[in-house]
């Protein structure tokens, strides 16, 4: 059976994981935010936590393994809520924020079996990538002469005229 401090831990760690990659998405005026991630991975890492109480680090039992099963499939209904088809454009968005709920969810799994290594690599990684990918990927299609496809450049305001039939 988990102690108090070994619960408060594992959930605490897994909301603040959460909510940190909710900041960074909130931050840059994107769909989802601290708030709702820091909720995804407490709820994951709570669940999986009720799967296996007896709180053995990084134990997966048949139940644990089920549920994280369940985790990892179902949380694919909260991340297609963030992506969205541009009006009159071809373009998606919100993929990079639904890749977030999804990881999230990971991060709170590996919260919730104690993987603290796993954990740490993990958010790193991510910081990296959410950081440091963005302006990255845009110099690459500078230089590589890929599409402009249009990131972080400021909306066209919208046209008063209806859309043609």
């Amino acid at each position: 059976m988990l102690d108090w401090p070994d619960i408060v831990l594992r959930l605490g760690v897994a909301t603040l994981a959460g909510g940190a990659i909710g900041l960074n998405r909130d931050l840059r005026g994107k769909p989802i935010g601290l708030r709702t991630l820091g909720l995804v991975s407490l709820a994951t890492a709570m669940i999986v936590m009720i799967a296996d109480p007896s709180g053995r680090l990084g134990a997966i039992t048949d139940a644990t393994s089920r549920v994280i099963q369940g985790i990892v499939t179902g949380i694919g209904f909260l991340g297609a809520g963030v992506i969205f088809r541009a009006e009159h454009h071809a373009r998606i968005h919100g993929l990079t924020s639904a890749a977030c709920t999804w990881l999230t969810a990971c991060v709170g799994v590996a919260c919730g079996i104690g993987q603290w290594q796993i954990v740490t690599v993990a958010l790193a990684i991510t910081f990296v990538v959410l950081i440091v990918g963005g302006p990255t990927e845009r110099a690459l299609h500078r230089l590589l002469g890929g599409k402009d496809d249009g990131v972080d450049k400021a909306p066209k305001p919208a046209s008063t005229e209806p859309p043609p039939l």
